[in-house]
């Protein structure tokens, strides 16, 4: 548990830094840089591409390599990248293009850092200990969210956005520091019968044929997709529409933003007592057909009352998504052996963080086609309507996560495949 408390603070720091990050990065490009709805939507885009561009090798990779080395590099590099923000700033050098390959390639850096931290999880606690420990991550990241962005809000009123990017690098900096503590050193142990010299692609596809060729982990990659598709579409316009739009503050903006950190933290802390009494299935699927369609009030968003409910139902669909990431992740954790770990965190990552890339760019270009408020009600559609995968899967059926990790879909010669039914 020593090496658990120790990845639990790095993570606070780290986490601390991406939510200032989160706010004050597009603030640069629309106050300091006047960028356009466009360029807004490129900016949030190029921030997550790297999930599309190296998420499924990435898995593979972690699979193989030391893996406290991984997250000490993946934290180094962002700290370096956001921190050349500041000073490009300070010598009147800063452009829309540097703002691109910092979050660019600080994305490509937080690839290797999440699925490294979700791989390396269930070593640390046991698979026993993993609805406990995500509930922790979860509720961590919720804290952080709250605290982040409320901060970030600050401290772009106070110092300008480019100097509250310095705390960003300066956090994650410090995280870097903090997992030197770290014990873990060996790469994860191969699965069973893998040939130590399997090609790249061939580990790949093991990892994608285990998520898309089992039907509650297919459900599951499929709801959180969408659900990561129309949160994106809606925070992508959402600096526009506060800055200048309404004419609001960068610190209401981070409070928004807070309000759904608020709804993280208290759906993970939530997830577990619900779960034991109604079942993991059943919560999971309630609570999307209960809270989802909050995800509508959020497109009314305007002045006076109107940013009050448009913030409860944000409030709302978060609550729903803190359920979301205890329950479900800890599912497709304890249905994965420890081998193909890396691998299947590196497909979710793929398809849930390609989500957020192509939600970007969606909501750029639907900003720049039909209008703000047009694309805020198409990601409050897709929000609302995220849950039906799993509300239709055999997902809902299951009482209790599962006792042993299911093993990886397999391809057999054609000779020897025999025809099958579904049970």
């Amino acid at each position: 548990m020593a090496d658990f408390r120790t990845l639990f603070s790095a993570a606070v720091l780290s986490q601390l830094g991406t939510n200032v990050g989160y706010v004050a990065v597009p603030l640069i490009a629309v106050e300091a840089l006047d960028a356009s709805p466009g360029e807004v939507g490129a900016l949030a885009t190029l921030s997550t591409l790297a999930f599309l561009l190296i998420g499924l090798p990435a898995g593979a990779w972690v699979d193989r390599l030391p893996q406290r080395r991984v997250l000490i590099a993946a934290d180094t590099a962002r700290g370096l990248l956001f921190a050349s923000v500041p000073v490009a700033w300070w010598c009147d050098a800063l452009t829309l293009g540097q703002l691109y390959a910092v979050v660019l390639l600080s994305g490509c850096a937080t690839v290797f850092y999440d699925v490294t931290g979700q791989s390396i999880l269930p070593r640390f606690v046991g698979r026993d200990g993993l609805v406990q420990a995500n509930a922790a991550m979860v509720s961590l990241m919720a804290v952080t969210n709250v605290a982040g962005r409320g901060a970030g809000g600050g401290l772009v009123q106070l110092l300008t956005a480019p100097l509250a990017v310095a705390g960003t690098a300066v956090s994650h900096l410090a995280s870097a520091v903090r997992l030197l503590w770290l014990k873990e050193e060996a790469a994860a142990p191969a699965a069973p019968g893998r040939r130590a010299r399997e090609p790249l692609r061939a580990q790949i596809g093991a990892g994608v044929r285990h998520v898309l060729g089992n039907r509650e982990l297919r459900a599951l990659a499929l709801s959180a997709s969408l659900t990561n598709l129309g949160s994106q579409i809606l925070n992508t316009m959402m600096p526009v529409l506060f800055i200048r739009e309404l004419g609001l503050s960068a610190g209401v903006l981070g409070v928004y933003w807070a309000a759904g950190g608020l709804g993280l933290l208290l759906g993970a802390r939530c997830a577990r007592a619900v779960a034991a009494r109604l079942g993991y299935g059943r919560t999971l699927g309630l609570a999307g057909l209960v809270l989802a369609p909050a995800g509508l009030l959020v497109p009314l968003v305007g002045h006076g009352p109107w940013l009050w409910i448009a913030g409860v139902g944000w409030l709302l669909a978060m609550f729903k998504t803190g359920m979301d990431n205890v329950l479900g992740v800890s599912l497709r954790q304890r249905m994965t052996p420890d081998g193909l770990l890396g691998r299947m965190n590196a497909t979710f990552r793929f398809l849930l963080t390609g989500a957020l890339a192509v939600g970007a760019a969606v909501s750029g270009l639907l900003g720049e086609l039909v209008g703000v408020h047009v694309t805020l009600w198409v990601g409050g559609a897709l929000l609302a309507t995220a849950f039906l995968p799993v509300f239709l899967s055999p997902v809902t059926a299951r009482r209790t996560l599962p006792a042993e990790a299911t093993e990886p879909v397999t391809v057999r010669p054609a000779e020897e495949r025999r025809p099958v039914r579904e049970g």
